[in-house]
């Protein structure tokens, strides 16, 4: 008897090659399971959540912007460059307009890219500790800014895109 398999025998262990083939026809496998559309979409409503609903906690009912918030931007957060009272506002409309644009797939890369400016100012200026929250951000908006919004979404309705 021998250690090495006879001809008839099924491989359990592919070697070589033929391994390697199969690996990498593996991990392509996800990859053809998710449309681009699928995860484009998945990146403009992930991300518009987080700002949009970053957005509700600075308002009292619709979109008054709240004293809280408004406390916050003078006292604690204290951009350099601008008053308290229209950081306050510019944020609070950002972090609801662009969210919207982004989730129907309108101006996606310009709303994008506006998040993006506004998460590195939070990074570098407010939240310096929060970076690896920041990046995960940055990631999906970064991917929408190079992709753009994907087959569902306005942008490729109106060919904007």
């Amino acid at each position: 008897m021998t250690d090495t398999p006879s001809l008839s025998e099924p491989r359990l262990r592919p070697e070589g090659p033929a391994a390697l083939a199969w690996i990498r026809a593996a991990g392509r496998l996800p990859g053809r399971l998710l449309p681009d559309w699928l995860i484009a979409l998945t990146a403009r409503t992930g991300i518009a959540a987080v700002f949009f609903l970053s957005g509700r906690t600075k308002v009292d009912g619709l979109i008054a912007v709240s004293d809280s918030a408004l406390f916050l931007f003078a006292e604690e957060y204290r951009l350099p460059l601008i008053p308290g009272d229209l950081a306050a506002h510019l944020a609070t409309y950002a972090e609801h307009l662009f969210p919207v644009l982004l989730v129907l797939g309108l101006l996606t890369r310009l709303s994008a890219v506006a998040l993006l400016v506004m998460t590195a100012v939070i990074q570098v200026l407010v939240y310096p500790g929060a970076w690896s929250t920041h990046l995960v951000w940055a990631g999906l908006l970064v991917y929408l800014i190079r992709y753009g919004a994907g087959a569902v979404s306005l942008d490729r309705l109106w060919r904007i895109d």
